[in-house]
This record gives C-alpha cells, structure tokens and sequence, in this order.
C-alpha cells in the first residue's frame, strides 16, 4: 500500500480527522456546556436574545469572509512541494490581504446593518447597543489564511485546539455568569472574548510553523498579489459566494425564525441547531482532512485517485451519520431536556430534521471537496444560488404555517435538492469525453 493508494490517502484523511476529532469532540462537549449555562441562567426568551445577536455577527462574518484557507489549498501545494519560496509567500500574502479586506468590511456592515435592522430581527430596542459592540469581534473571526497553512502542512494536531480554546474561555464565563446570574451583555463579552483568544492562538501557531520551516524569511506586503496564480481572483470570488450562499441554511434560517416567530423560537431552533451539529461533527471533520488530499492530488494528476478517495470517504462519512440519526429519534427529547433544562425539551422534533439534513450532507460531503479542488467552485456556486433562492423563498409561508418542524422539514428538501446539484455537476465534469461526439 503506497501513501497516494486510495487506502494509504484513507488512512491519512482518517488519521488527520481522527486528530480534529479529539479536539472537537472536546470542544463539542464544552459548546454545549457554555450554551447550556446561557441558556439556564438567561431563561428561553434571553437566550434567544443573545443567539439572535450572536447569530447576526456570524452571518455578516461569513458573509464578508474570503474562503483564503481554500485560495492557500488551491494554490500552495505546487510552490511548496517545488521549494519556490518566494511564489508560496506570494500565495499567503494574497491570502492575508482577503482576510484584512473581510475584517474591515465586515466589522463596518455589522456595526451599520445591526443599528438599522435589529429591531426587524427580533431584538429588543435595549441591546443595540451592546449588539453593535458585539459586531467587532466580525474582525476575529477570520483566520482563513492562518488555518490554511495548517491544513496544508498536515497540522492537524495544532488546529484542533483552536475551537476548544475559545469555547473553554465561553464556558469559564458563562459559569461566572451563571453564578452571578449576569445579564445578556456580559454573556456577550464573553462570546467575543472565545472568539478572540481562537484567533490569537491560531495566528501564533501558523506563525512558528512558517518559521520552522524557513518560509518567513524575505517575506514582503508589496509586489503583485496574484503573479503566477492564474484565476485566483475569480476563484477566490467564487468559493467566497459559494460560502455566502451557504449561511442560507444556517444564520438566516436562524434570524428568519426570530423576524417571524419571535426570540424564544429562535433560540430553540439554534439549541436544536447546536446538538445536531455536535452529533454531525465527526464525520463533517472528513471534509478539512479530505481537502488538503485533494489538493495535492490534483497538481499530481490523480484524478482517478481522487475519485475512489471521495467514495469511500462518503461511505464511512454517511453511514456514521446515520447511526446519530437513530439515537436523534429516539433519544432527542430526553438528551436536550438534560443539557439544556425542560423548556428546551420542545425542540426535539426540529432537532431531528435538522439531524435529518445534517446526515444528507455528511452523505454527499466529498462532492464540493471534489469540484472545488478540480476548479469548479462556480459550479458549486450555481447549486447554492439555485437551492438557496427557493428555500429562502419558500421559508417564510412554510414557517409561517408549520413553525419550527416546518422549518426543519424545509432544511431537509434544500439539503437533499444540494446533494443532488452536487452530483449531477460533477458528473458533467468527470464524465468521459465521447469523441464522436465532437463538432
């Protein structure tokens, strides 16, 4: 077995999540420790308060953010493999420049769009203040570049304890505001506080890996961005409105649910959103791993390869997924009961779905790795664009109607209508070429 077999890639993309697995794993207990001291010390209405604030950050963040760390996975492997220093420098600096560029306009939407609209959301007059403070940390959340690197130097030892950081430093807090029974503000900045101490650490790390490795030395803000890097610009677009079109599912579905039935909804459909993310995890963790394979696979010219990697990936992904589904159905209500208190125990049959649209996506997560590491990020684009415009379309008569589950059931139909897209586009890509049929 050679280490570019499809079973030697396997090995190490399992080996590599299996890494991510023990830092999210930990970080996925004390996520739901901080969101379970919120929400027992907040109260229902409260806690949806500070998820409706939280949720609108992430969303400008996510929306505003370059996907540099794909941008770096794209076009690093090449200049790094060849030792042509200089050209991998080019392709940080580029990457860096994105990040910059998504914290500043990021900060300056979320400040703004929080003062004029939060009312329309669900948040109560009192906390735009402390709302548009909250929109700073937009600027923490964009290491993209920084995680990257890591991803791309096999690191994923070092990267896995980003997330525990900051949710450690939420769960400290949130037990000082338990105790203290501290108001939404403070809960506030405590979030912001995780979040910046995962930039902090993840910024440090990367770091001291380019210094091991002598890639610092001569490095330089000025010069051409994108010399050597053909399409960088289109790509970087691409995977960014891809990312963007992506937080329909998520953040918005999250603040349409607070515009249209209130903060205490919003808060449990984000408590639902959160277990069932957590119960995902493991298998999500393939995508990062498969990626940088991917990556790599593709400047050497081993497109069969990648085929049967992404395969048996998705196979391993998906079938794991499907076990959490049936502990989701039979044990949902009695497990957010316990961690989140008796009055999120409503939120069982939403969590299900969203279970149910998690494990549809696990199933088909090797397909967008696969098109975005052959340069097809814009097909992945047209499918967001297409599913997310009828689902967004759709969501508010079916909320409206059905409330939670109805939302729930929504996110099913646009995560199976994604799959789909997924597939059918990558077999226009793959697909043999049939000379008879040429002009």
């Amino acid at each position: 077995m050679t280490a570019t077999s499809p079973a030697g890639l396997l090995g190490r993309v399992l080996a590599n999540a299996g890494m991510l697995l023990g830092g999210r794993t930990l970080n996925a207990v004390i996520s739901l420790g901080y969101m379970a001291l919120a929400a027992r010390s907040l109260g229902v209405a409260n806690f949806g308060v500070l998820v409706l604030i939280n949720t609108f950050a992430q969303f400008i963040g996510d929306v505003a953010r370059f996907q540099s760390w794909q941008t770096v996975l794209q076009f690093g492997p090449a200049p790094l493999a060849e030792g042509r220093r200089a050209d991998f420098q080019r392709v940080i600096r580029f990457g860096l420049v994105l990040d910059v560029a998504s914290a500043v306009a990021g900060v300056a939407i979320g400040v703004v769009g929080v003062l004029l609209f939060g009312s329309l959301l669900g948040m109560p007059q009192g906390m735009a203040g402390p709302a548009a403070l909250y929109a700073i940390t937009i600027a923490f959340m964009v290491p993209a570049t920084q995680i990257g690197l890591l991803r791309l130097f096999d690191r994923f030892g070092l990267l896995s304890v980003q997330a525990a950081i900051s949710s450690l430093i939420r769960l400290i807090g949130g037990a000082v505001g338990f105790v203290i029974d501290a108001p939404v503000s403070f809960f506030l900045l405590v979030w912001g506080a995780g979040t910046l101490a995962g930039l902090i650490y993840v910024s440090v790390i990367a770091w001291q890996e380019l210094r091991r490795r002598d890639l610092i030395s001569g490095f330089s803000w000025s010069g051409p961005l994108t010399a050597g890097m053909p399409g960088a610009w289109r790509f970087a677009v691409a995977t960014n409105a891809s990312a963007s079109v992506e937080v329909a599912f998520t953040h918005v579905a999250t603040l349409a649910v607070g515009a249209l039935l209130g903060p205490t909804e919003a808060g449990l459909w984000r408590v639902a959103r959160q277990i069932a993310d957590a119960m995902a995890k493991p298998a999500r963790l393939l995508i990062p791993a498969m990626y940088p394979e991917l990556a790599k696979l593709r400047a050497s010219g081993g497109e069969a390869v990648m085929q049967r990697l992404a395969v048996r990936v998705g196979v391993i992904g998906g079938g794991f997924a499907t076990l959490l589904l049936l502990v989701a159905i039979f044990a949902g209500e009695p497990l957010l009961a316990l961690v989140m208190g008796k009055d999120f125990a409503n939120a069982s049959n939403t969590m299900v779905w969203q279970v149910g649209a998690a494990v549809i996506g696990v199933w088909a997560l090797p397909l967008e790795p696969m098109l975005v590491s052959m340069g097809r990020p814009g097909a992945v684009l047209q499918v967001r664009l297409v599913v997310a415009a009828i689902f967004l379309a759709a969501l508010s008569p079916i909320v409206n109607t059905y409330g939670l589950p109805g939302a729930g059931a929504a996110l099913v139909g646009a995560s199976l209508a994604t799959a789909l897209g997924m597939f059918w586009s990558l077999w226009r890509v793959m697909r043999p070429k049939d000379p008879s049929r040429r002009a």
